[in-house]
């Protein structure tokens, strides 16, 4: 259902930031009597893309499976998944877009953005439809979702339920610093609105402690780390080689001297199949499961990918810097023609994801790889549909992420989603990281962009022909079980199991 709302245009909205919440309490309160609450009902609000939502999505499929009667109400943009999209019991609850906020004036037309969506959510959480049972937010954003939902829950009788996912002022703080005006509004307002609720879910202890520690918070409060569904695994030959027949976007613009021949269907950038099968290979690969068995080619790149969503607190530059490094170096080893253990492989690194600085940072990287005239080393960026992204992970050799945390209390959930399809990582660290990542055993922690190029040398030397540092990483990860990992967390269960461990006893 898309809501239509009247455009703002004023900057007064700074003010009305504050004050139009309390208003609208006492307001609304005489007006609106209290209607019977739907029972196994639950409203889920993303104040985002809900198709870039997954711990969103998957609170949602798990409600539904629960037998709940499900709302997701957020923007519409990227496809779901597939397994949402077919849930029984799910319905979507569409948000208007609000304006783009030029980026030199964002200070000026920030609060018109807060007034379309404070208008958009009023209407759909308030005005329409029956009180739910349950209201899940996702925070951030925190303005203004966390004070229209404390409204919401209490004019309707619902039980509000808020997901901490990270911070929404130290977000903000990274384009306009600590010291800003608006940062401190931010601050109090995501304190004030979001201290009291039925539950708080965290999703790392660090989070927990701090909130609770310095903003006082009122419910139970739980933590719940991210976990991958079921459908994240480690993709066979077979598997990839259907994959990068569907999405070979990149290759094109690989030149003959970095990649192997490709002739699809007997053959990707990855995979191959005995050329006597390759006639029974159509659209639909592999449906059939009397179809032939694809295998590695052993003269593959090693595929790394990250997944990023190109915004500040991610800082690709030292991915950039790294692989740099990693160019010079597998040129000096060809050139004294160590073809030996010690030698390294091509290396093609993909990067998943969409935001606003995707296009400058590739534009840099396409530029070195043009002007430094690199042999060794392609890094692409492509978008991958919800289905596919996990049989991308799984197909790959390593996963690097460039997540930092702008509040230091957050964990990666490209992270999770790797450990899920058994793919070890390189990952920039943080206070917290070690709740997820323990250096040397399920991955590699570094610090720099000289670190990192250490560690992807280490990790592909001899790839794929020689047993390297990378084949005793994966060992940590087992199909049935997923990565050992430390005595804090003494098992590793899939989205569903811990979510059935966690939260139902919740409602």
């Amino acid at each position: 259902m898309t809501v239509h709302v009247v455009d703002a245009s004023d900057v007064f909205w700074t003010i009305v930031l504050i004050l139009l919440p309390i208003y609208l309490w006492r307001r609304i309160s005489t007006l609106q009597t209290r209607r019977p609450l739907e029972l196994r009902s639950v409203t889920i609000v993303v104040l985002g893309d809900i198709g870039r939502s997954p711990r969103m999505m998957y609170h949602a499929e798990s409600f539904a499976k629960d037998g709940f009667e499900t709302t997701i109400v957020g923007y519409k943009g990227t496809t779901p998944t597939p397994s949402l999209l077919t849930a029984p019991g799910i319905r979507f609850q569409y948000l208007s877009t609000p304006p783009k906020l030029p980026g030199k004036l964002f200070v000026l037309f920030a609060p018109i953005k807060v007034a379309v969506q404070l208008l958009s959510l009023v209407y759909a959480l308030i005005v329409v439809g029956r009180p739910p049972e349950f209201i899940l937010v996702q925070n951030p954003p925190s303005i203004p979702t966390l004070a229209i939902v404390q409204l919401a829950s209490w004019l309707r009788g619902s039980k509000l339920i808020i997901d901490w996912h990270n911070l929404g002022y130290s977000i903000l703080a990274l384009k306009l610093g600590q010291n800003h005006f608006l940062v401190r509004i931010a601050k109090w307002f995501e304190r004030t609105f979001g201290r009291s609720a039925y539950a708080h879910l965290f999703v790392t202890n660090a989070m927990k402690e701090r909130l609770v520690h310095d903003w006082d918070l009122q419910g139970l409060k739980i933590v719940l780390h991210d976990r991958p569904p079921t459908r994240f695994h480690r993709a066979s030959a077979t598997e990839a080689h259907e994959l990068f027949l569907r999405i070979p976007p990149f290759l094109p613009t690989l030149s003959s001297d970095f990649a192997p021949s490709v002739h699809p269907p007997r053959s990707t950038i990855r995979t191959t199949v005995e050329s006597g099968h390759a006639s029974s290979l159509g659209a639909d690969v592999f449906s059939d499961s009397s179809s032939p068995v694809a295998s590695f080619r052993p003269d593959r790149p090693a595929l790394v990918i990250s997944s990023t969503s190109w915004t500040e607190d991610e800082d690709f530059g030292i991915l950039i810097n790294a692989l740099k490094m990693y160019e010079l170096e597998a040129k000096r080893r060809a050139t004294a023609n160590q073809r030996t253990k010690s030698s390294l492989p091509r290396l093609l690194m993909v990067v998943t994801g969409k935001g606003p600085l995707r296009d400058s940072y590739m534009q840099r990287v396409l530029g070195l790889e043009k002007s430094e005239k690199w042999q060794w080393v392609r890094c692409r960026s492509m978008w991958v549909e919800a289905a596919d992204y996990p049989l991308l992970l799984g197909a790959s050799d390593l996963g690097v992420s460039l997540h930092s945390s702008s509040s230091a209390l957050d964990l990666p959930m490209k992270v999770v989603d790797m450990f899920g399809c058994g793919l070890p990582v390189c990952a920039l660290d943080f206070a917290c990281l070690d709740e997820l990542v323990q250096d040397g055993q399920n991955g590699l922690v570094f610090t720099s962009a000289d670190q990192l190029a250490n560690q992807l040398m280490e990790l592909l030397s001899g790839f794929p022909a020689e047993k390297t540092k990378l084949d005793q990483l994966r060992s940590h990860f087992d199909a049935s079980e997923g990565p050992r990992t430390s005595s804090a967390h003494r098992t590793w269960l899939s989205w569903e199991e811990n979510w059935n461990a966690v939260i139902k006893p919740l409602l």
